[in-house]
């Protein structure tokens, strides 16, 4: 994909022409990096790209800033981010950040830990509530994600504040001694319920527990705003399962976002080769470490080396070589037409965005956005632009519009 930028200088505009007119082959990558694997079924990997691409404006709106993980758009349009090492910040409409926001618990930022995802209650504008995760230090070196409640009280000038009332409401559990794979996103259904993704914790063979429903690694939770749980979950009642999973057999899921239509959708990071995109549904198992798609990092398989098992669900998705997805939205907007009901994804690898069209529960064609950065998280504005998080390796972060190009 080509795009113009008055912050990076980039290219040319391609004018767009109607999705699904005609299709292109695959996007050009590197050969899979699991040989004599083989899809299940017609467009679960290297689906066609578009007609043409769209033509995309991309303009920096805040640089400078701290290692970031998410974003939030608060109802005055400013922007709610959360700094890995562990501050919230608001961005006022300069870009620049105010104070510290006071009040956020002590997270564990080793490694791939930190001040993780944010979300607002629905009923924000009136309760000033908000939720985020985190890598919560849990004693004698161990940690998990966790879970928080707070309500959001915004100084005078709406540019900083603090946290008041902070209770932690769900705890991964048991916590463990590690800096990999927390997850974690948080996606709020139009029932009101919180959905809450974790990773497997990475190492083996803590990963396995991914298939051990009396562990809290590799699954999607489900919530009630004030931490219960559900009377409508699937392993309410059984004594051998966490009540609060919703589903499991996930490796290290780093994106959700629930579509208009009410209905979850997650990626997550596979091994090397294997990222996926899910649909989780109620009570199903992912697979996640029986069967994948790629290999191990070592180049070995991962266990049998298999990709399908009785009882174990397909990714509607899968991407090898790997995009390492980050954060991901739905759109729905009018700054992009051709993008609407498309699922956005951020990707670290891919420096850029990928946008999956869809067509029903299958991937109609896959397009890229170059962003030569690292995208750790994506959404959409109130405007309809599209609003990109890079972050730079042991450096900072800057946040990035895209707009629609004018035509050539």
């Amino acid at each position: 994909m080509r795009l113009i930028s008055t912050a990076l200088a980039s290219a040319t505009l391609l004018a767009a022409l109607p999705a699904f007119a005609q299709s292109r082959g695959p996007v050009e990558t590197k050969p899979p990096n699991a040989r004599g694997q083989e899809p299940a079924f017609a467009g679960q990997t290297r689906a066609p790209q578009p007609a043409q691409d769209v033509g995309v404006k991309t303009e920096t709106v805040a640089d400078g800033l701290p290692h970031l993980w998410s974003m939030e758009f608060l109802p005055d349009g400013r922007m709610l981010v959360a700094a890995k090492a562990g501050n919230l910040y608001i961005l006022g409409k300069d870009g620049k950040p105010g104070e510290a926001i006071d009040g956020v618990p002590k997270v564990d930022d080793d490694g791939q830990g930190g001040l993780l995802d944010i979300a607002l209650a629905p009923d924000f504008a009136t309760s000033g509530t908000i939720f985020f995760s985190f890598s919560e230090p849990r004693g004698g070196g161990k940690n998990g994600t966790s879970v928080a409640r707070a309500r959001l009280a915004r100084n005078d000038a709406g540019t900083s504040g603090r946290l008041e009332d902070v209770k932690v409401i769900f705890q991964q559990k048991p916590a463990y001694d590690g800096d990999k794979h927390f997850g974690s996103r948080l996606a709020f259904a139009p029932d009101g319920a919180l959905f809450v993704t974790v990773g497997e914790r990475s190492d083996t063979p803590i990963r396995d527990r991914a298939q051990d429903l009396s562990y809290g690694m590799g699954k999607v939770f489900r919530i009630e705003p004030d931490g219960s749980v559900p009377d409508d979950n699937p392993f309410v009642g059984d004594s051998k399962a966490q009540p609060e999973i919703w589903s499991w057999g996930h490796r290290n899921l780093q994106g959700a976002v629930v579509a208009p239509d009410g209905r979850l959708w997650t990626v997550e990071h596979g091994p090397k080769g294997g990222d996926e995109l899910n649909h989780p549904q109620a009570g199903k198992n992912y697979g996640w470490p029986i069967i994948t798609y790629g290999i191990d990092y070592n180049g070995k398989p991962i266990g049998d080396g298999i990709t399908k098992h009785e009882g174990m669900e397909q990714p509607v998705y899968y991407w090898d070589p790997v995009i390492a997805p980050s954060g991901m939205a739905v759109y729905e907007g009018d700054e992009f037409p051709q993008w609407r009901g498309a699922i956005l994804i951020g990707g670290l690898v891919a420096r850029g965005i990928v946008v999956l069209r869809m067509d029903g529960d299958r991937v109609a064609s896959e397009e890229r956005v170059p962003l030569e950065a690292r995208i750790r998280d994506v959404k959409v504005g109130p405007g309809g632009a599209v609003y990109a998080v890079t972050e730079t390796r042991g450096g900072g972060s800057s946040i990035l519009r895209l707009t629609a190009a004018p035509d050539a």
